[in-house]
């Protein structure tokens, strides 16, 4: 089994940071849809207007940054980094003043 497959610094976590306009209906739609299609390409909710994705490598990592780029609503702010799972296992997470403990991520399974 190749042990560089799943090394921490080789493998990357996609964040997308968002801040959308929502006034109008179609505003509210357009940051609705944009979501939608962060889920649809395997993204989770770390938290509001945060989606993160795990990826296999650096590759991976750019393939699913430039769908983001493909589907930018028009208006509002979007950031988009990948950072290692060595870094991102760095990440102190609290409740209020309680720590909270973190869960390794799950192996995906790869089909070619």
């Amino acid at each position: 089994m190749n042990t560089d497959r799943f090394n921490a610094y080789r493998n990357m976590w996609v964040m997308v940071l968002f801040d959308l306009p929502t006034e109008t209906k179609k505003e509210r739609k357009a940051a609705s849809d944009f979501r939608k299609k962060l889920i649809d390409n395997g993204f989770m909710m770390f938290q509001f207007s945060i989606y993160i994705r795990f990826c296999q490598s650096s590759e991976n990592a750019e393939v699913h940054t430039k769908r983001v780029r493909n589907n930018l609503p028009d208006k509002g702010k979007v950031g988009i980094f990948a950072i290692t799972d060595k870094q991102f296992g760095k990440m102190e997470i609290f409740y209020g003043t309680k720590k909270e403990t973190t869960n390794p991520p799950s192996q995906q399974l790869e089909l070619f």
